[in-house]
């Protein structure tokens, strides 16, 4: 006779692994938005330096790129969370910053396409 997966612990086990991949790809998007701002600050100093920074808008691109990519990261490590959440309240509080996070996208995303598009028209 086969044992249940709750008689192995293969549930717990599950639950584990699904936590620590949480925890990388958390920390995947925290590492992406430390190397955009060290990307756009090197953006900024060369531009300064080379006394051709007339706006910031190329370094606020930048960094808008990376952010962008960290909150997709941020947001993919909520829906693991949301997979393996113990109870209705943490689901509740992971969907609000779900929300959150894609509206944060959704208007950090708008943003670039407008100044992408200024840019166009320049």
């Amino acid at each position: 006779m086969i044992p249940s997966p709750f008689d192995v612990g293969a549930e717990d086990a599950i639950v584990n692994c699904v936590l620590w991949l949480k925890l990388v790809v958390e920390s995947v998007g925290a590492l992406v938005i430390g190397i955009g701002m060290v990307a756009s600050f090197v953006e900024f100093a060369r531009s300064y330096v080379a006394h051709q920074l007339r706006d910031n808008n190329s370094v606020r691109q930048t960094l808008a790129r990376y952010m962008a990519l960290a909150l997709e990261f941020q947001l993919g490590a909520d829906i693991l969370a949301t997979s393996v959440a113990p109870s209705w309240d943490m689901l509740g509080k992971l969907g609000a910053i779900a929300v959150l996070r894609t509206a944060l996208n959704y208007f950090l995303t708008r943003e670039m396409e407008q100044e992408e598009k200024a840019r166009e028209h320049e």
